[in-house]
């Protein structure tokens, strides 16, 4: 059983270091300034899909602005390298074909989602606005326009689509 004086020089050993891991957080970190370098934020969602993308060296990354009018939709199609889309204004309703069934999922602005590589779907716009999307597509084939996408035929697992 520790004395008193044991537990006393213990509590403040204890007290003391949290003191300094406090003080050590608060202080602030010698920073860099930037130089001749602006940022402007083109879209910024939230994931809400459960999808992952590996990135290969070596081959293209591609970022698009889609603009959507009510009622207009992408087509059938998938994406070699998969993509990343943020939504920025408006929503987009996904419909994917996967295995014999459809998912279907809407998103809206300040969503975002993963579309696996290979993965067929059609993006509609069901909404009464404009929508606009940003997306990324990785695994491009290096120089080829137009290779972050492949038209697809529409598979039949999405009825009236």
């Amino acid at each position: 059983m520790k004395t008193p004086t044991g537990l006393i020089r213990l509590a403040l050993t204890t007290f003391g270091f949290a003191g300094l891991i406090v003080v050590l957080s608060a202080a602030p970190a010698a920073a860099t300034p930037s130089s001749n370098f602006g940022s402007v934020l083109l879209g910024r969602g939230t994931d809400q899909s459960n999808g992952s993308l590996p990135i290969q060296g070596g081959l293209d990354v591609v970022v698009t602005q889609n603009t959507v009018v009510p009622g207009g939709s992408s087509g059938w199609h998938s994406h070699p390298g998969g993509a990343i889309v943020v939504v920025k204004t408006g929503q987009i309703t996904a419909y994917r074909s996967v295995g014999n069934h459809c998912e279907i999922t809407t998103y809206v602005a300040g969503q975002a989602f993963i579309e696996r590589p290979g993965q067929p779907l059609i993006a509609v716009n069901n909404g009464s606005t404009t929508t606009i999307i940003y997306a990324t597509f990785p695994n491009v084939p290096v120089g080829v326009p137009g290779g972050q996408r492949t038209d697809e035929p529409n598979p039949g697992t999405c009825p009236g689509v």
